[in-house]
């Protein structure tokens, strides 16, 4: 024991350091499983080759903007800028 430090300090760090390990241990258990205990069944990881369409009978209606050339050729200049490697 430390003379330095009181009984209170050294259980108040015994209590703490439980807690530290315990939440620890329940953080691994959770990141193993998945997001939550009920998803403790394994399901393959599917993923979407692209984002689905919003509009149909189900979605928004799609909207359209007509742009004018000089519009036009700005946007496929900022388009390139953006895409161009480097």
């Amino acid at each position: 024991m430390l003379p330095s430090v009181s009984i209170l300090q050294q259980i108040g760090l015994g209590v703490l350091l439980v807690v530290v390990v315990l939440w620890a241990v329940g953080l691994l258990r959770l990141t193993r499983r998945g997001h939550h205990p009920a998803a403790g069944r394994r399901r393959p990881h599917r993923r979407l080759g692209a984002v689905p369409r919003q509009t149909g009978p189900a979605g928004p209606p799609s909207e359209n903007v007509d742009l004018t050339p000089a519009e036009r050729a700005a946007f496929d200049d900022l388009v390139r800028q953006l895409t161009s490697p480097g």
